[in-house]
């Protein structure tokens, strides 16, 4: 326990910058990681494992859905699933940082896992539909463009946003953090991977899944439209 408290303490005063950060992210699934974080740390676990554990719980979750009839019960199942595996990809940064400092391999594999999941999740979805119909009300073909709606939207979004921190000028050392806006974190709760999580709740719905569903994918290809234009605009306004 004296190894899980001296990380927690340390945990606390080494947190990244809750700008950008929706609500969820920031008062859930952050805190949630510094536990899992710490935890690991005592168990002497690397950034890299805490990584793969956090795929294998995503990937079940998603295999899941693929898998097996909807029902309440699964609904429960994936969620927990993925909010666990959503919590332990916070954690692997957060133990980096502990154990002072990550590795250009360990961001790589991260990162690679965070868009293998999205991938795998939507296209799991899109498995469902088509495997159990009756019980989502898929039966017209139209509905499985809905998930890969849905993937493409969520996969530019994280490419382009990966892509626009890179190509944008660091801040230089020593520069004070831009105050969080809370008007933002609550606008970004729609397209927080936390809250998209939630939607598997609705699973043994059947149709009610479905809506909600295609729901937040119409509100990801918005904020994908939104994300792209503000993007463009900061890096055009950087000096080549």
């Amino acid at each position: 326990m004296g190894r899980v408290t001296t990380a927690l303490r340390e945990l606390r005063g080494a947190q990244k910058s809750a700008k950008g950060v929706s609500l969820y992210s920031r008062f859930v699934n952050r805190p949630a990681g510094r536990y899992l974080a710490a935890g690991s740390y005592a168990l002497g676990l690397t950034p890299n494992q805490v990584t793969l554990v956090s795929a294998a719980f995503s990937f079940a979750a998603a295999a899941a859905v693929a898998l097996t009839a909807p029902s309440w019960g699964l609904g429960i199942a994936v969620w927990a699933a993925l909010a666990v595996g959503f919590a332990f990809d916070s954690a692997d940064g957060q133990l980096a940082r502990l154990r002072g400092g990550g590795s250009a391999a360990g961001e790589w594999l991260d990162h690679v896992v965070d868009c293998a999941k999205l991938t795998a999740l939507h296209s799991c979805v899109l498995i469902a539909f088509y495997r159990f119909p009756d019980a989502y009300g898929t039966g017209g073909a139209g509905w499985l463009l809905v998930p890969l709606g849905f993937q493409f939207a969520a996969i530019v979004t994280f490419f382009g946003g990966l892509l626009t921190e890179k190509l944008k000028p660091r801040t230089a050392p020593g520069s004070p953090a831009a105050a969080p806006s809370t008007v933002r974190a609550v606008a970004l709760l729609p397209v927080d991977y936390g809250v998209f999580c939630l939607v598997f709740l609705l699973l043994g719905g059947g149709g009610l899944f479905r809506w909600a569903y295609a729901g937040l994918g119409v509100v990801a290809g918005l904020f994908l439209l939104a994300f792209l234009a503000k993007w463009y605009r900061e890096l055009s306004a950087v000096p080549r």
